[in-house]
């Protein structure tokens, strides 16, 4: 039977430490571009998995972002997380307008004077961290302070709010139906914060984040108030949500490949490719994220999808195509540089990846050389991973050394 009349229900919960999902690997090996089900959203969509198929739905203008405004299209959350204002549900021109404004934000020099502040976060971290002794969490001192620190100082956020927005930002992730409720008041509530405190930077900008989005200009144009708020919104989010996990995964990865931990602290100047490596080989979510309409007909990889239909791709599985990466399974920190899609592709990869790379070099290379001999204190298999969201992380990194 033709693998694309079979379709795949794809509940995408598999939540076994960091292994890569069978479901996703079955795709990938029988139906690279599958028809697939998943828990909410109506009917079927599209599932596609190679690299190179993966690359064309993600910059061909025939896919559209825009076009999932307003439609309950098959997901794994209860309701919807992207806002419909978002720069994630644009298309270009209409994106490109808005990364051109955002990024002003996210320059090489701009990140490059906030590493001074985040390297003392770090330390302080650290030192919190040495001052306890062995054994301590690190997901406790560092993983889910440092981003959180990071980007609610550069968005200029008072620390006694920061909690609760944190907890605003989890509420929204969560995959139960349960949640359901709880995720959608969330979703409200972070949106009323940042539509007031958009509102009073706008008045009266200062120096941070959200200041320089709003007097950002490209010619004559600036971000429009629903725009701002929901950039405001999103990069509070993903500033520290992907970091946080992140950091916990990274470390994870090498406590537990000790050979390439070892090859990363004899040579140090190797953090940055290692990083690249660290980020394609780790499966950091479940599944998948926001689709894409086809609005016309198109022939990929010898399926035709039709106009109407939903796509999804899965950075994920392009991240382990063998006809992308030599031996794509196997963690290999002297990798030739090649691109991989962690952080999306096209006109959605995300804007503000150079100040995730710049938190985890620095959070990373100083763990490493503070405490030469960490380790896990205890056996890996004693480590509780999260099931509850679309993110993959443990809830807790207990660390010796």
């Amino acid at each position: 039977m033709d693998p694309s009349d079979t379709v795949f229900t794809c509940p995408f919960d598999f939540a076994d430490g960091l292994e890569f999902d069978p479901l996703l690997r079955q795709l990938m090996t029988e139906a690279p571009i599958a028809r697939i089900t998943m828990a909410y959203g109506q009917g079927e969509a599209w599932l596609v998995t190679r690299y190179e198929d993966v690359r064309t739905v993600t910059t061909d203008r025939r896919f559209s972002r825009a076009a999932v405004t307003g439609r309950d299209f098959p997901r794994m959350t209860p309701a919807p997380i992207v806002q419909d204002e978002s720069i994630n549900l644009l298309d270009p021109p209409q994106s490109s307008r808005l990364r051109r404004l955002v990024a002003q934000a996210f320059t090489a020099p701009r990140v490059e004077a906030m590493r001074p502040a985040t390297q003392r976060i770090v330390d302080e971290l650290l030192d919190g961290m040495a001052e306890q002794g062995p054994p301590a969490d690190l997901v406790k001192h560092l993983s889910a302070r440092l981003p959180l620190t990071t980007i609610c100082e550069v968005l200029d956020i008072p620390e006694e709010e920061r909690p609760e927005l944190r907890r605003r930002a989890m509420s929204m992730m969560n995959v139960g139906a349960t949640t359901r409720e709880a995720a959608v008041q969330a979703k409200a509530e972070l949106r009323s914060y940042f539509a007031d405190l958009t509102r009073r930077r706008r008045a009266e900008p200062g120096e941070d984040l959200i200041s320089v989005l709003a007097t950002a200009r490209d010619g004559d144009e600036v971000l429009g108030t629903d725009e701002l708020t929901v950039m405001a919104m999103v990069l509070m989010m993903t500033g520290h949500d992907t970091s946080t996990y992140e950091l916990s995964n990274i470390t994870y990865t090498l406590l537990t490949h000790p050979e390439q931990r070892e090859k990363l602290r004899a040579r140090p100047e190797l953090l940055p490719q290692a990083l690249e490596e660290l980020l394609r080989f780790i499966p950091f979510r479940k599944g998948v994220g926001i689709p894409r309409i086809a609005t016309e007909d198109v022939e990929l990889g010898g399926v035709t999808i039709r106009a109407n239909d939903t796509v999804h791709v899965s950075y994920l599985a392009a991240n382990r195509d063998p006809r992308r990466f030599e031996r794509p399974d196997e963690l290999d920190l002297d990798r030739p540089a090649s691109p991989h899609m962690t952080f999306g592709w096209g006109s959605h990869h995300c804007v503000g990846s150079p100040l995730a790379l710049m938190e985890l070099e620095l959070a990373i290379g100083t763990l490493l050389t503070r405490f030469p001999g960490l380790e896990l204190a205890v056996p890996a298999t004693d480590v509780r991973w999260n099931d509850e969201s679309i993110w993959r992380y443990p809830y807790e990194l207990p660390v010796t050394w």
